[in-house]
């Protein structure tokens, strides 16, 4: 895994975009917001694309995030749910 020193690149605080992609389950939405609410409370919105057969979803969300260990918390606790393959 590529080491990214996000303090160099990154302003905080800072809305950071995230995408989640998983099987398709039309509960991967409400898994990702319920993971980001437990590291950053608020109200979210996400989109949803389907890959071109059907087999996967791309959740995308934006948070704000206040450190680059905030933004790994959340890397982390997204790629724990269930069906992710790939938290971009």
């Amino acid at each position: 895994m590529m080491k990214v020193n996000f303090d160099e690149l990154v302003e905080f605080p800072s809305v950071f975009p995230f995408k989640v992609m998983g099987l398709a389950d039309p509960k991967l939405p409400e898994r990702v917001v319920s993971a980001v609410q437990k590291h950053a409370p608020g109200d979210y919105t996400t989109t949803v694309r389907p890959s071109s057969k059907g087999n996967y979803h791309a959740v995308s969300i934006r948070v704000t995030v206040t450190s680059q260990t905030h933004i790994e918390a959340l890397y982390k606790a997204l790629g724990e749910i269930e069906g992710v393959k790939h938290v971009l």
